[in-house]
């Protein structure tokens, strides 16, 4: 499969251009160029065909050009294509605004939406908001984060390497706490005493506006927070009129078995971000929280130029009506399901893979040595092996030694297969 969107020019040819326009810290690390790309597959400027297990990072669970997306995209196009919503608004970003409301599980009766473009940003306006409600300035993160890369979310993400390192100077009041991880010796007690410690030694309650917490953490490595961490996270925010803020960017839009991770849980935050497979390929973001929380700061204080784009939003809202139709959240049940169970496998028969784990098909394992310890050289020749076998494969981690899998929803099961099977010939070649 294969149309000519490169100008007729290779992947070498490409990557040359690339090298020389392109900002270094911007360059992808692969010399391929995506040409075509259909569901889980993507194939190359040279023709070469690519199983897709990185979804763009979370953005695909619906799959690359799924057919009711591109179509309301295509419908979109051909009405507005921007006006600028702080100018003259339109009818799909109201529409989405409710419909995000409705199904979002923050608390209140009366909620609202707020449309941005990127999960950083979706996050720092979920900062602004509780800043602006609370009158606080002070906000908790955790160990492992990862909340985007503008200057404030670098702040609270809580890993130096690569995303920190070269920028000097990061925005302050923002402090964090160790999520909690057994498979590293934190207990969620440990991780709550932390917080308490914070309180204690760096920020007072009284000034803390917000924690905000991946239910599922991404960058950090799949690690899940428990219902129990949850309701004890919930309940010590109430206790101290601080505000729950749940980081959804790539755990949210059925990755995970239900609309969103904290479904899971029981526990509703108070404000929710949340972007990557919101709108399934276009760039869109979205915070949503208590009606009262989201009215706290003034007329023209919220939003942006390309803030819920017409076409964005028209690809959401067909996203809502695919995760209904075609039963996405028990499709992705099922695949959790049976990544758990190919990973036990691996686990048993490979002594360099522990510690799987999964939230519906949000799945994950690590890589270690003899000792147990976290191998992030095995991680890279996984990943790399995977590639020469035509998987395109992705890691993660604090330690970087998590292998995740963020293949689509709508993996077609021979698809899905193929895969697996070339990961598992990947962690054979390590033996």
């Amino acid at each position: 499969m294969s149309t000519d969107t490169t100008n007729g020019l290779s992947n070498a040819q490409l990557d040359v251009l690339k090298h020389k326009y392109v900002a270094k810290g911007a360059v992808t690390a692969t010399p391929q160029f995506a040409d075509t790309a259909l569901n889980a597959e993507i194939w190359d400027a040279d023709g070469t065909r690519w199983i897709d297990f990185a979804g763009g990072i979370g953005v695909l669970n619906l799959g690359h050009r799924h057919p009711k997306i591109v179509a309301a995209v295509k419908a979109q196009l051909d009405k507005v294509m921007h006006t600028a919503a702080g100018v003259i608004s339109y009818a799909p970003y109201v529409l989405l605004s409710q419909k995000l409301a409705e199904l979002t599980p923050v608390r209140g009766p009366e909620r609202k939406t707020l449309l941005v473009n990127s999960g950083a940003e979706a996050v720092e306006n979920a900062i602004k908001i509780a800043r602006a409600a609370t009158g606080r300035s002070g906000v908790i993160t955790f160990d492992g984060a990862f909340h985007g890369r503008t200057m404030m979310t670098l702040a609270m993400t809580g890993k130096v390497l690569p995303y920190k390192n070269d920028f000097g100077p990061m925005p302050g009041d923002i402090f964090r706490a160790p999520y909690p991880n057994p498979i590293h010796g934190i207990s969620e007690e440990a991780s709550l005493n932390a917080i308490r410690t914070l309180f204690k030694t760096d920020i007072a309650p009284h000034r803390t506006a917000a924690i905000v917490i991946e239910p599922v953490q991404g960058e950090g490595g799949f690690y899940i927070a428990s219902p129990s961490f949850l309701t004890a996270l919930r309940e010590l925010c109430d206790e101290h009129g601080i505000l729950l803020i749940a980081d959804e960017v790539q755990s949210g839009f059925a990755r995970t078995g239900k609309l969103f991770a904290m479904e899971h849980s029981g526990v509703e935050a108070d404000i929710m971000t949340m972007a990557k497979s919101l709108a399934n390929g276009m760039p869109l973001s979205a915070v949503v929280g208590t009606a009262a929380l989201m009215d706290s700061s003034g007329p023209g204080s919220l939003g942006g130029t390309y803030s819920g784009n017409p076409l964005s939003c028209a690809a959401a809202l067909a996203v809502i009506d695919v995760i209904r139709e075609e039963n996405i959240l028990e499709r992705s049940t099922q695949m959790g399901e049976l990544l758990a169970a190919r990973f036990a496998s691996w686990q048993a028969r490979f002594t360099h893979v522990d510690h799987s784990r999964n939230l519906g098909s949000m799945a994950a394992f690590e890589l270690v040595d003899a000792d147990g310890k976290p191998d992030p050289a095995a991680t890279v020749a996984v990943c790399a092996k995977a590639k020469e076998l035509g998987l395109i494969l992705l890691s993660c981690g604090f330690y970087s030694n998590t292998i995740r899998v963020l293949v689509p929803l709508t993996v077609e099961p021979e698809v899905l297969e193929e895969g697996l099977t070339i990961i598992e010939k990947a962690l054979e070649s390590l033996a």
